[in-house]
């Protein structure tokens, strides 16, 4: 974590890691909610299929545009990424092993929404940082707009289709995956929709979302997921599909 991401009201590592504790504790019971960290205001919950629900907040004294994502599976978070107004992956937080990542700015090629939605298509190719002394790993791939716009609990979302590779600092590919999924214009960000490795494409990972939820609705910041829970251990996307 870099002094450049650390401002006024800013989310420090020891604040996500309590928070990280607090709520995997307070998961299982499904009238739970959890509470973004002081400084910040929640914005939009999303539930989706597999077992998995998304809070989104913002804070005061992050840059015009930046966002924090926070993914939960049925045992609490499994992690809690910075965006900014173009998703890059400015930060990651996992919460099984303490691992942070930091995206390397700038990218020699970095994500765009802007790019995506003026051109239907965008490349990306940058750079992630750890603090656990792993190998860096170059992250370069597309997204596509297919042109197919789908309404999903009365929010208009654009369908997309993706691909990218993870590569180490010898040159060998540690990963391949593709996909497919839905952004939304309005709230510029992603959501997760079906995934699969490149190497076992009959293998596909669906947490397409169900349901949007607002401040004051019924369900806002739910710490549990809530569909399709009975079947799924503690299934969750690889970190490039979030």
């Amino acid at each position: 974590m870099t002094q450049r991401t650390l401002r006024h009201h800013r989310v420090t590592r020891s604040a996500l890691l309590a928070m990280f504790g607090a709520v995997t504790i307070a998961a299982p019971v499904a009238a739970q909610t959890f509470d973004p960290p002081p400084g910040c205001t929640g914005v939009l919950t999303v539930q989706s299929k597999s077992c998995l629900v998304t809070h989104v907040w913002t804070c005061e004294g992050d840059a015009e545009g930046e966002k924090w994502i926070a993914l939960f599976n049925r045992v609490g978070p499994f992690n809690i990424r910075k965006v900014d107004e173009n998703f890059q992956w400015l930060e990651t937080y996992y919460a099984q092993d303490g691992k942070i990542e930091t995206m390397v700015l700038p990218a020699a090629d970095p994500p765009s929404l802007t790019e995506l939605f003026e051109t239907q298509t965008d490349t990306y190719d940058f750079v992630i940082r750890n603090n656990v002394d792993e190998p860096e790993e170059r992250v370069r791939g597309f997204d596509l707009l297919t042109g197919e716009t789908v309404i999903i609990d009365d929010e208009p979302l654009l369908a997309t289709e993706f691909g990218y590779e993870v590569v180490l600092p010898d040159g060998e590919v540690s990963y391949r995956g593709a996909g497919a999924q839905f952004v939304s214009e309005e709230h510029r960000l992603f959501f997760l929709g079906t995934s699969w490795s490149a190497d076992d494409p009959e293998d596909v990972f669906d947490a397409s979302p169900v349901t949007f939820i607002y401040p004051g609705e019924p369900g806002f910041f739910a710490s549990s997921p809530v569909y399709e829970c009975g079947a799924i251990p503690t299934a969750t996307p690889t970190a490039a599909d979030e």
